[in-house]
């Protein structure tokens, strides 16, 4: 099993792979995301996160916002929203 099949659908993003094939440390991406290195981190190990922080690391990582589903898989978002509001 891949690291990227584990967790299950959480835990399906390229952030990783797409960080370390530009030779970006995490605190760059951070840096650039305008996001804390924790952030950058939870993201990678396939915690969800807001809308907002996914349009800053992809944008971060120099692709355009059309170019999403290559960072971040339609699965991990059905609603196509940022993030679960209790109730």
């Amino acid at each position: 099993m891949s690291k990227l099949d584990q967790g299950g659908a959480m835990g399906r993003n390229h952030v990783k792979a797409l960080r370390e094939a530009q030779l970006m440390s995490k605190a760059e991406l951070a840096r650039k995301a305008g996001v804390s290195a924790l952030t950058v981190d939870r993201v990678e190990s396939g915690k969800s996160c807001r809308m907002d922080t996914k349009r800053k690391i992809i944008l971060a990582l120099g692709l355009k916002l059309s170019e999403k589903d290559k960072v971040f898989s339609e699965d991990e978002d059905p609603g196509g929203r940022g993030g679960r509001k209790k109730g």
